[in-house]
C-alpha cells in the first residue's frame, strides 16, 4: 500500500510527461522548464544516453530526486520528483530478451507513476511494428497487475499513438503512419477501457490539440502536429484529478524537442 504524501509541499501534485528527444541536447531546456513550470513529478522519455548526460547534480539543486534507465543513443526514461522515489520496476515485464530501455515505474509522494516510451513502429511492414504491438500488450498486462492493487497510479509517456483522427492535423497525409494504424489504436482503446482515464482528453475532448510537431516542413509554425503524449490514470488517481493541459512553451524555444509537455494535477 502506498504511503500518504507527507513530504510534498502543499496539497496537490502536478505530474508532467515530456519526451525530451535527447537530454544531452536539451539539458538547458529541461532545467529552464523545471524552474519555470515547477512540476512535482516529471516523467521523461528518449534520454538517448546511458546516463552520463543526465544532469543529476543540477536536478538535485532544483530539489528533484532522480531515477532513470538509460541506453546509449536510443530510448531511455526517467522519473524526477520532489518526493523520494522508490523504484518498483526498471523494465517492462513479459520479455526477458527485450533490452530496450523504455519503462520505469516507482512510488513517489503517495502515487505510483510510470514513465513509458512506446515504440514508434515505423515502417509498419517490418518487425518494428510487431514489436510495438507486443510492447503495448505487455503494458496492458502490467496494468492488470496495477489495477489489482487498487492504488492511484499515473502511466505517462510518449505512447506513439494518436487515438483518433482528430488527434492528427491531416489524417489523409498521416493515416498510413504507425501512430495512426488501427492495430495500435485498438490496443490503446483496450488499455483505456480497462478503467483508465486520459487526463488531458477529459478536459479537452476537442480535436486539433497536439503534443508533437515535426521539425520538417515548418510543422510547429503551421500547427501541423499530432497528439501522442498521454497521461492515463487509474480510477483512484482520476478521483483526485483537478486539471490537465499541454504546456506548449518549450516547443517554441530554439533547438526545442519536437514534443512538448503534457501535465495533470491531482488534489491530494
Amino acid at each position: 500500500m502506498l504511503s500518504p504524501n507527507t513530504d510534498s509541499m502543499g496539497n496537490s501534485m502536478k505530474i508532467a510527461t515530456w519526451n525530451v528527444n535527447g537530454i544531452n541536447a536539451r539539458t538547458e531546456h529541461l532545467l529552464r522548464w523545471l524552474k519555470e513550470f515547477n512540476p512535482d513529478v516529471a516523467l521523461l522519455q528518449e534520454l538517448k544516453t546511458p546516463g552520463d548526460a543526465v544532469p543529476t547534480l543540477e536536478l538535485k539543486e532544483l530539489g528533484y530526486h532522480v531515477e532513470f534507465v538509460g541506453q546509449k543513443s536510443f530510448n531511455g526514461v526517467a522519473i524526477l520528483s520532489k518526493n523520494e522515489i522508490d523504484v518498483v520496476l526498471d523494465k517492462l515485464p513479459g520479455d526477458e530478451e527485450d533490452v530496450q530501455s523504455r519503462y520505469i515505474e516507482a512510488n513517489t509522494g503517495g502515487v505510483r507513476v510510470a514513465s513509458i516510451y512506446f515504440p514508434n513502429g515505423n515502417p509498419v511492414d517490418t518487425e518494428k511494428f510487431t514489436y510495438k504491438l507486443g510492447f503495448m500488450e505487455r503494458v496492458i498486462e502490467r496494468t492488470k497487475e496495477l489495477l489489482a492493487e487498487e492504488i492511484p497510479f499515473v502511466l505517462g509517456g510518449d505512447y506513439n499513438v494518436a487515438p483518433d483522427n482528430g488527434d492528427v492535423y491531416d489524417i489523409q497525409k498521416m493515416g498510413s503512419d504507425a501512430i495512426c494504424r488501427e492495430e495500435g489504436r485498438q490496443l490503446y482503446r483496450k488499455h483505456l477501457h480497462m478503467g483508465l482515464t486520459n487526463a488531458y482528453k477529459l478536459y479537452h475532448p476537442e480535436p486539433g490539440q497536439f503534443s508533437w510537431w515535426d521539425y520538417r516542413g515548418g510543422g510547429w509554425n503551421k500547427d501541423h502536429g499530432v497528439l501522442i503524449d498521454h497521461l492515463l490514470l487509474s480510477a483512484q488517481a482520476a478521483d483526485l484529478l483537478v486539471d490537465s493541459n499541454i504546456d506548449k512553451t518549450p516547443r517554441g524555444w530554439e533547438k526545442a524537442s519536437d514534443h512538448t509537455p503534457v501535465w495533470c494535477e491531482l488534489s491530494l
